[in-house]
């Protein structure tokens, strides 16, 4: 998959740097060994942060300023590492999906970073673009119906948008069919070395929980 950063998101965020972790993969509905884990990182941070200073993260604070500076209300629409992260600090459960998902979730939230999930057999074409949301532009997010994207950094390939740091889109979700998964994480922040780490964290992740040799990643700007 070819991925092209626009220039609209350049003058948004110039030091704009993702990864594209690529893997063959077997889902299943649920991993209780991933679940410990998920559970243990949950406890850690009900210590660690409360509903203001999630916002300080540098990958989260980072993500609400690009929202801010495409024209979006980060509050109103909240990047999902920050919904995430903040339902766990309200003492509310994290819903449990199925594994692939499971897992995208907890390496979002021990790194801060907004990461789409994708089934890769569901994309039209072979590129990415990572614009700007327009108006009226149609998307259907996850289990949440047609969602306003103008403004908000949004992934289309050729048949229009597939994945926004608030909610990934219907057409190309994740399911326990999935075998070939994509997955892409938006840093924001510039940080290339925590980008890299997070995409090395959920190669580790597919090897133990999904039978996969992780699959490779790359860098993109």
């Amino acid at each position: 998959m070819k991925i092209i950063v626009s220039n609209e998101i350049e003058l948004a965020c110039p030091g704009f740097v993702g990864a594209c972790v690529e893997a063959e993969v077997e889902n299943t509905l649920y991993c209780e060994p991933l679940w410990e884990e998920i559970r243990q990182l949950c406890e850690e941070y009900k210590q660690r942060f409360d509903t203001v200073n999630i916002k300080e993260m540098p990958s989260i604070a980072a993500t609400r300023r690009v929202y801010k500076a495409c024209g979006k209300d980060p509050s109103r629409y909240r990047p999902a590492a920050e919904a995430l992260i903040r339902r766990v600090v309200q003492g509310k459960e994290l819903y449990q999906r199925d594994t692939l998902v499971d897992l995208i979730n907890l390496a979002s939230m021990r790194f801060g970073y907004s990461i789409g999930g994708f089934d890769a057999s569901k994309f039209v074409g072979d590129t990415l673009t990572l614009g700007i949301g327009k108006a009226d532009e149609p998307y259907e997010g996850i289990g949440r119906g047609q969602i306003n994207i103008e403004g908000m950094p949004v992934y289309r390939d050729a048949l229009g948008g597939v994945g926004t740091p608030t909610s990934d889109h219907e057409r190309t979700k994740i399911g326990l069919e999935t075998s070939h998964l994509l997955v892409l994480i938006n840093g924001y922040d510039g940080d290339e070395e925590h980008v890299r780490d997070n995409a090395e964290y959920i190669k580790s992740l597919l090897q133990r929980f999904c039978n996969s040799d992780g699959g490779n990643y790359f860098i993109y700007r």
